[in-house]
């Protein structure tokens, strides 16, 4: 390399060089910028974490004390009175209060907690009002329509659902109270043949077919 071409090139990194001090000190202040927005991102983030586990805390502690009074009408009381700081934690709160009104035989205020559960909009999960709406249905019993709790049911028992053998095994019952045995037998057999069916479900399904007169795993003639 000459003489001059190293010049050169010593001129032109000396060029790049102011180039670049040049856009530091235009353009400096936006990395800084940048540093302490992620800094205080980062800081707020954990701030609200701190915040977010310190409120499920307090909720937790409160439903505790509020369970802890010495019958059920004082803690159904107690558990209305709060004011969870999350929809997860208010439906856990509607649950614990519909079971201490069944405790108490209250079972059209508790199909009432349970239902309005169910009806809560799309910020809680979709299996939460499910179960609401399921167990709204048992606490009502008789006192809902044949015809409604059929319409609900069938809802609640479609392929792939989370309480869907739960749901037939009511409708099961529902053919029986409307004096159609043979239906809830074949509706029985059904829930015993899917793969998802638990072993107490399996059970229960398998004594009321022998109780209907029917052969567990048989089709019914």
């Amino acid at each position: 390399m000459s003489d001059t071409d190293s010049f050169i090139e010593e001129v032109t990194e000396e060029v790049r060089r102011d180039r670049l001090f040049g856009m530091f000190r235009r353009y400096g202040w936006i990395a800084g910028a940048a540093v302490v927005v992620i800094v205080g991102g980062a800081a707020w983030n954990e701030w609200q974490k701190a915040e977010r586990v310190s409120a499920a805390q307090d909720t937790g502690d409160a439903i505790f004390e509020a369970i802890e009074n010495p019958d059920d009408a004082a803690r159904v009381a107690a558990l209305e009175a709060l004011q969870p700081n999350s929809p997860e934690a208010q439906v856990l709160v509607d649950y614990l209060v519909a079971s201490h009104q069944l405790s108490e035989g209250d079972n059209a205020g508790a199909a009432a907690t349970l239902k309005a559960v169910s009806e809560t909009g799309t910020d809680v999960p979709e299996v939460y009002r499910q179960i609401a709406l399921y167990k709204s249905l048992i606490a009502n019993g008789a006192e809902t329509p044949a015809a409604e709790r059929r319409s609900l049911l069938d809802a609640l028992a479609a392929p792939g659902a989370p309480l869907s053998l739960l749901a037939q095994e009511q409708l099961a019952l529902l053919d029986i109270e409307e004096g159609n045995p043979d239906a809830a037998i074949d509706r029985l057999n059904a829930i015993i043949a899917d793969a998802g069916v638990t072993g107490g479900l399996r059970n229960r399904a398998s004594q009321l077919i022998v109780a209907l007169g029917g052969v567990p795993g048989t089709a019914n003639q």
